[in-house]
């Protein structure tokens, strides 16, 4: 009598066990790389707005530098939300291996109409005035392979121009350009958001070409997620969503610029004056329901694959679970 006692006990402790677990908020990891451009840097700064934080699930930003190391932390699930760029999709999915990923969420699209689109610059007295003038030049790019990389050899090629053959490629970080074309040390360098808007390069330089010549639309940077993570935690993740349109939406708000430009301040350590075009016409296009442009994409990766960065052609289509996003806007309305 006492054994069956004792094994009811233990079944009814099983059970509240495995309810409570079942229960318990799932952790979502999401990534980020620049501070204020990437979403998840700044969404705890409004959790007041996150009403299923801490309920159905946590949420730990975490900042890689690059999206090459997003892509191994993704492969050994140590990482559960990618930031990843048009450029590093195809890459994760065929170079990598990672036929289980899904686009499921936007960040921000450069060259939309009435936006900001990314430009490159040569020196105001420079002979090169068309993009076939950089014929025997060295040009700057942040990394082979990267967004503005590959927009920046899609226009050159345009231009009758390839990679080693026409042309010489040196890589460096953003800060630096403007010195490096002070300096000659090359002929042209990209200039993203804020670097672009600083005076002093305005003062050397002129815009030779922008990222919508080269390539349109660009859906820069989108939110990926592994199919295994989805389907295991959807009901979170739709809820994880639902609270970041929430909050991407507060941000957006031209009411909210100038707290969020004080949000943008502390979170970088910089004057708060410096913010003054966060979020504003002057910034990049951010849809205000993180749903992404799937046509722009896909437009986006077969330009990564014609340029040699991606071996196979990519359906952007297969690899997209909108659904999420979907449900989210649904309570939204």
């Amino acid at each position: 009598m006492r054994f069956t006692k004792w094994i009811v006990a233990a079944l009814f402790a099983g059970v509240a066990a495995t309810q409570a677990y079942a229960q318990a908020p799932v952790k979502i990891r999401v990534s980020w790389t620049a501070p204020v451009s990437n979403w998840a840097s700044i969404l705890l700064e409004k959790k007041d707005l996150a009403k299923h934080l801490g309920k159905t699930y946590t949420l730990e930003p975490v900042r890689y530098a690059g999206t090459p190391l997003m892509i191994t932390a993704l492969a050994n699930g140590e990482l559960d939300v990618a930031n990843l760029a048009y450029s590093t999709l195809g890459i994760a999915i065929k170079n990598a291996g990672l036929e289980d990923l899904r686009v499921i969420g936007d960040e921000f699209r450069d060259g939309v109409d009435g936006r900001y689109t990314n430009e490159f610059y040569v020196l105001k007295d420079s002979p090169i005035k068309t993009v076939a003038d950089l014929k025997g030049k060295v040009v700057a790019t942040n990394v082979s392979g990267s967004a503005v990389d590959v927009a920046m050899k899609a226009m050159l090629r345009k231009g009758g121009l390839e990679d080693k053959r026409d042309y010489t490629v040196l890589e460096a970080p953003f800060p630096t350009m403007r010195a490096m074309l002070s300096e000659k040390k090359v002929d042209l360098i990209p200039a993203v958001l804020p670097f672009s808007l600083d005076p002093e390069l305005k003062k050397i330089a002129r815009p030779l070409f922008s990222q919508r010549d080269a390539i349109g639309v660009t859906d820069m940077i989108i939110w990926t997620a592994r199919k295994p993570f989805i389907d295991k935690n959807r009901a979170a993740m739709v809820d994880f969503m639902e609270d970041s349109i929430r909050i991407v939406r507060w941000y957006l708000d031209p009411a909210n610029q100038k707290e969020a430009a004080e949000i943008a301040a502390r979170v970088t350590k910089q004057p708060v004056e410096r913010f003054g075009w966060l979020f504003t016409n002057t910034d990049y296009y951010r849809n205000p329901d993180m749903v992404p442009d799937l046509k722009a994409l896909q437009s986006n990766v077969n330009i990564t694959k014609d340029l040699g960065f991606v071996k196979d052609h990519i359906d952007v289509e297969k690899y997209a679970d909108l659904s999420i996003v979907q449900d989210a806007l649904k309570r939204l309305k």
